[in-house]
């Protein structure tokens, strides 16, 4: 490995270089940025390193470096817009626990750009890349959230994580309406406590 030598080398003592300049994290946020709107924009199939490389202002070369190809830089922009953690729960009130963690699902799915949720299921049909790497960050998200629900009641993570985003991105996404409070608590009420009992 090579070191520059500073001036302290007379006394002995040496200092290794720095290979290279340390990473622009203002940087990523463009690249990553760049990404979410051209990919809302022109979909996955027409995004390309090149596009995001002239929208961001950074080379090729700084992109790859960061991303070995489309799909990590899809994953990980898509990550960086991902919400907060999921609310604490109190553990006293089951439907208020479900209530809050259902309010802030469909908080968190609202606030993507539809274009964006998309253009983001589309890629993850056709590249199996992207799909494995979304799957692991959605797989994450929804263990935070299973490990609120565990132990309130049985059957009750598996049952949430299956039914509830399901219908809040058919909302959004096929229907177009709002998830309101009206709707969470249709969601909770109607749906979600009704076939917890039936478990």
């Amino acid at each position: 490995m090579r070191c520059e030598v500073s001036a302290s080398e007379s006394s002995g003592t040496t200092r290794p270089s720095v290979m290279g300049r340390p990473r622009d994290s203002h940087r990523d946020l463009v690249i990553l940025d760049a990404t979410l709107a051209l990919l809302t924009e022109v979909g996955y199939e027409q995004l390309s390193i090149e596009a995001v490389a002239g929208r961001s202002g950074a080379a090729k070369t700084t992109i790859y470096r960061r991303y070995p190809d489309k799909a990590a830089l899809v994953a990980a922009a898509v990550e960086h817009r991902a919400p907060a953690e999921p609310p604490q729960l109190a553990g006293e009130d089951l439907r208020e626990d479900i209530r809050s963690l259902a309010a802030w699902l469909a908080r968190s799915i609202s606030e993507q750009d539809v274009g964006l949720l998309g253009a983001v299921f589309t890629g993850m049909r056709n590249d199996a890349r992207l799909a494995q790497a979304m799957r692991r960050i959605l797989q994450r998200d929804q263990t935070a959230m299973t490990d609120r629900l565990e132990r309130l009641a049985p059957g009750l993570a598996t049952l949430f994580a299956e039914v509830a985003p399901a219908l809040i991105v058919h909302r959004v996404v096929v229907v177009g309406e709002p998830c309101d409070a009206t709707f969470v608590e249709h969601l909770v009420d109607d749906i979600l406590l009704p076939l917890l009992r039936r478990t």
